[in-house]
């Protein structure tokens, strides 16, 4: 077993060149308008937030973009702010990035030009939208358009051939050897959101507030947690990025035999029967008894939580990432769940984040690629998100 452990500060990355052929003003116009949303009207913060980081980019200092100047100049943090200590930048980039997320998959298309704050970044990328590149226009747009499509390509074959690669030796990076297995091109991969249970509370004669569990009745399978959707999500951003077939499953919308036809990634699922496929495993999430944590071969750890997974004031989580070849049905299977929905939803910022998890599995051993693995994870939830998370422990057999 090999034991890893990161600083859990976001990876800084040099700021990219900003070459972007889309002028000034309709960026500008495009952000008054995301701004405007509905999506962004909620939150003050997350607004200050994408304009400075949208100006600084279109004024030509992306490389001011740093966590502690945004953290002082946007979030009013202290001068002694250490960014080590307080993921408070992190966490409100990690909601800028869902609500642009969610603010373009609402827009069907519509937006011309599209804003996006990459992971492992503070500085945002300016494109135009498919509509506008499949218009008419001018050339520089088009020849730009082009150069996305010829990347598109590119991403296609070296997904379809990333298998290969890591068999004969050749070299590949982390991510794509972690996720090559997974992807086939004959076969859309499964990708399962988990419904959790709700207790509502029965209506009784005297209309006098539940007091015991016998006034709350189990409602199974109707809803979700906003953390496993949007990490339902960010999965399948992936695969489309990688041009990867794909299908989404909301609640109890899978069976064994889906299990059995298609590679699957299964999120949020420590609350449902599929918990069963991970119990056998190395480490597992043990939900039967206080205090909710991960297991060790069936045996308790620190690697627990303190309170209930649903506590609004939990203030930690753990997870555990598993890319398994699993027996039962002879398929990939990828399991990301926390003990909380906020550990799943730092597993997915993880898998998705060819940084992270580059970081994730270096220490592991040669050969790992072609083996099954499981990484336990860490991270601090801060203001209801999600931080940066940290590797605690991996296995590969």
């Amino acid at each position: 077993m090999d034991h890893t452990s990161h600083s859990p500060e976001e990876p800084q990355l040099e700021p990219p060149p900003v070459e972007s052929t889309v002028p000034a003003a309709l960026l500008r116009d495009e952000l008054e308008r995301v701004l405007a949303s509905r999506e962004f009207q909620s939150s003050k913060l997350c607004q200050q937030f994408l304009r400075y980081v949208v100006e600084n980019t279109l004024n030509g200092h992306p490389d001011t973009l740093k966590e502690r100047t945004i953290g002082i100049e946007v979030l009013g943090k202290p001068a002694s702010y250490e960014p080590s200590e307080d993921a408070a930048v992190r966490v409100r980039a990690g909601e800028v990035r869902k609500r642009l997320r969610s603010y373009y998959s609402g827009k069907s298309g519509a937006a011309s030009v599209l804003i996006d704050l990459p992971p492992g970044t503070y500085v945002p990328e300016f494109r135009y939208s498919d509509r506008a590149a499949a218009s008419p226009g001018p050339p520089q747009p088009r020849r730009r358009w082009r150069w996305f499509a010829g990347g598109a390509i590119l991403l296609l074959a070296l997904a379809a051939t990333t298998f290969y690669w890591t068999r004969t030796g050749a070299a590949a990076s982390p991510f794509n050897q972690f996720w090559s297995p997974v992807l086939q091109k004959h076969k859309a991969v499964l990708v399962c959101a988990a419904p959790v249970p709700v207790y509502s509370p029965v209506r009784t004669a005297s209309n006098a507030p539940p007091t015991r569990l016998g006034d709350f009745v189990l409602v199974p399978g109707r809803f979700v947690a906003i953390s496993d959707v949007n990490a339902a999500l960010q999965i399948s951003d992936m695969l489309a990025r990688l041009e990867q077939p794909y299908k989404l499953r909301i609640g109890n919308e899978v069976t064994f035999r889906d299990l059995r036809s298609a590679p699957v990634v299964l999120v949020g699922f420590s609350y449902t029967q599929w918990h069963e496929i991970g119990e056998h495993f190395r480490y597992s999430i043990d939900l039967s008894r206080r205090p909710f944590g991960v297991l060790q071969d069936d045996s308790p750890t620190n690697w627990t939580i303190h309170t209930h997974p649903d506590d609004p004031d939990l203030d930690e989580d753990y997870a555990i990432v598993s890319r398994v070849l699993y027996p039962g049905t002879n398929n990939m299977i990828v399991e990301i769940a926390g003990i909380s929905h906020y550990g799943t939803e730092a597993a997915a910022d993880l898998v998705t984040n060819p940084t992270l998890l580059q970081d994730a599995l270096r220490k592991l051993p040669a050969g790992w690629e072609q083996k099954n693995v499981q990484i336990v994870l860490h991270t601090e939830v801060v203001g209801g998100f999600p931080s940066v998370p940290t590797v605690v422990a991996t296995h590969v057999w």
